[in-house]
């Protein structure tokens, strides 16, 4: 059973800043990952604690095809001829609660730099048993008016870039607040991951949980 999370915030082709949490909240340790060194920097912060649960702030994948489901007017439609097909099912979740907008994950040729680096990252973390996709803007909409869900925080490593930092830190809560058994998960009915968040989503939409092709 871990009782460490480290939020990892990506970035394109400015430093990754990472913020490792105990159980009670307290920042353990925070820094940057160096994006001409990526692998190297996580794989020694993932040495260093063998046990953590990480939370990423980037799709875990790119999509194998276009999307062919998309929700509107309250169900599923099939893919127009001007729709772009990107996105996965756990990002049409998080959009149709309005709990953020998405930035819809593409074919991996159409990736941005800072969604291929998240790819990357989840790969290297494929053999931990807690590593899941998280989405801090969801997060705080949430969090709103949750006093009892708070971190102990120094500002050490805030200063190159401290909204990516304070990201990193609520990735590393929410993955607690999941793992406690007060988030959820959703999304994963197209089979490409799970987005986890902090609480339940309020007054969830039936129809938009549940993957068409699924059903």
């Amino acid at each position: 059973m871990t009782n460490l999370y480290i939020g990892i915030d990506v970035q394109a082709n400015r430093h990754c800043p990472y913020a490792v949490l105990s159980e009670a909240g307290e920042m353990v340790e925070s820094g940057w990952l160096s994006p001409n060194d990526l692998m190297s920097d996580l794989g020694a912060v993932a040495d260093k604690y063998p046990v953590a649960a990480f939370a990423v702030d980037a799709p875990r994948m790119p999509l194998p095809a276009p999307r062919q489901w998309y929700w509107r007017g309250g169900e599923w439609v099939k893919r127009g001829a001007t729709d772009k097909g990107r996105g996965r099912h756990c990002e049409v979740v998080v959009a149709a609660h309005r709990l953020a907008n998405p930035q819809w994950t593409p074919l991996v040729a159409d990736a941005p730099q800072w969604m291929r680096h998240g790819f990357a990252i989840f790969d290297a973390l494929a053999c931990r048993a807690h590593c899941y996709e998280v989405f801090p803007s969801a997060a705080y909409h949430m969090l709103r008016d949750v006093p009892e869900v708070c971190a102990t925080l120094n500002f050490a490593q805030f200063q190159p870039g401290p909204k990516d930092m304070l990201d990193a830190v609520v990735g590393a809560v929410t993955v607690r607040e999941y793992l406690a058994g007060r988030g959820q998960a959703v999304g994963d009915g197209d089979g490409l991951g799970h987005i986890v968040l902090p609480r339940p989503v309020a007054e969830p939409i039936a129809g938009v949980m549940q993957w068409p092709e699924s059903s």
